[in-house]
């Protein structure tokens, strides 16, 4: 493609490293994402509940550190704060494979949540600081697209690799993980040194204004913070236990197809992610047609339940994956690019922070939400509540259009009034 090719050359050499990074670092998260549940329940024979609390060690962790983490972007660099949490996650990994009881293994699963706390900040004003305008929407949606090529193919060699029946290669792949994490640390220390200046840091003593209050304060933030939380609830908060389990228990989906499910909606991202970024450049209202794709997928699967352990209830599984894949394409490279643009350089990590504790906000609901409904088998509103939730984004969209700035929200003068866009 023409404008991909144009972006790579147009590309910074400190982004391609990062794009770099990016692909190495997933692929070894990859390799254990999927499994670490069956890891603690099935290799150290941790009783279920107690393996379930410690996986929600991840999360909490993750939500509790991402002010700390703000603050400390904005006051030493992101690059310093990425260090500190790829140190975390290599320490944790490496714990983890070794983990035979719950105490190293909470260490562990804390170790790498906080990691994930304070990557989402720092991460995106890194890449804030090496590009920005319409080159930065390009760069998030990339490099989404390279996160689920490197999980997925991940998830595969995993999966092939491991055998609960002998441990030692779960003991491998973790410490493959923390190898993986070695990579970043490296390209941090080497060809990304100096991307701090980048950022245009030496502007003097920074304001008052510009502390987490002060952000809060400002309806734009308040708006964006709020949609990024209602997004993860009924979007990606949902893909650990609210759509696995309506999918087995309600529309009595077998295991296999649950599983090629997920490889359709990681397959539809990649294979998309490329084309909508070229057709998004420059248009308005994105945000809409996500949250209305969501809300039709999650109607897909509301039928799927209605024949359960049939095909037209698998159909509708595949069916809800594909078109939630491409609300995800349409998602990614959009909130980060808004709250980038927002933002100013001496606030740019509190301003991705109060982004990242959105979402981890929405990660942490969204389990308890599904649970407390399909536990009390109310399938219906289940997926009635989703669809209320995806309807109050689009309205959420609309508000956030109305307090920012066009530029802001990628539309450039020249093509505002550009007809064939998804506005």
């Amino acid at each position: 493609m023409a404008w991909l090719r144009s972006f790579w050359a147009g590309l910074p050499i400190e982004g391609r490293w990062l794009l770099a990074v990016v692909a190495v670092q997933t692929l070894g998260r990859g390799l254990t994402l999927p499994f670490t549940v069956i890891y603690l329940r099935e290799v150290r024979g941790f009783e279920l509940s107690v393996a379930g609390a410690l996986m929600s060690l991840v999360a909490v962790a993750g939500f509790v550190i991402t002010a700390p983490s703000g603050w400390l972007v904005d006051r030493y660099g992101a690059r310093s704060v990425l260090l500190g949490g790829q140190s975390a996650m290599m320490i944790g990994s490496a714990l983890l494979a070794f983990a035979t009881d719950p105490w190293t293994a909470a260490l562990a699963l804390t170790l790498i949540g906080l990691n994930f706390g304070a990557a989402l900040p720092a991460f995106n004003t890194l890449i804030a600081a090496v590009v920005d305008g319409d080159v930065r929407q390009r760069f998030f949606g990339i490099h989404f697209a390279l996160m689920n090529v490197g999980i997925g193919a991940g998830g595969v060699v995993g999966g092939l690799f491991v055998d609960v029946d002998v441990p030692a290669t779960f003991t491998t792949v973790y410490l493959a993980e923390a190898g993986a994490a070695l990579v970043p640390i490296a390209v941090l220390l080497g060809p990304l040194r100096a991307v701090r200046e980048h950022a245009g840091r030496a502007m003097g003593p920074r304001p008052a204004t510009s502390g987490y209050r002060a952000i809060l304060r400002q309806p734009a933030a308040r708006w964006l913070a709020a949609l990024t939380f209602t997004g993860v609830l009924v979007g990606y908060g949902q893909f650990q236990v609210g759509i696995p389990s309506y999918a087995r228990e309600v529309a009595g989906a077998s295991t296999d197809a649950i599983g090629i499910a997920y490889a359709v909606n990681t397959t539809m991202i990649v294979a998309l992610q490329l084309p909508v970024l070229s057709r998004i450049s420059g248009r308005r209202r994105v945000m809409i047609v996500m949250a209305g794709a969501w809300a039709g997928a999650w109607l897909l699967l509301g039928a799927a339940g209605l024949g359960p352990g049939t095909l037209v209830a698998t159909a509708g599984l595949l069916a809800f994956m594909a078109v939630f894949a491409f609300g995800e394409t349409l998602l990614q490279p959009t909130v980060p690019a808004i709250t980038n643009d927002l933002a100013t350089d001496d606030a740019r990590g509190r301003y991705n922070a109060v982004n990242a504790a959105a979402f981890n906000g929405g990660a942490i609901a969204a389990p308890a939400v599904a649970g407390l409904l399909l536990g009390l088998d109310v399938a219906a509103a289940y997926v009635g509540l989703m669809v209320a939730g995806c309807l109050a984004v689009c309205a959420m969209a609309l508000a956030l259009e109305r307090r920012i700035p066009p530029s802001a929200n990628g539309v450039s003068p020249s093509n505002r009034l550009e007809r064939g866009s998804f506005s």
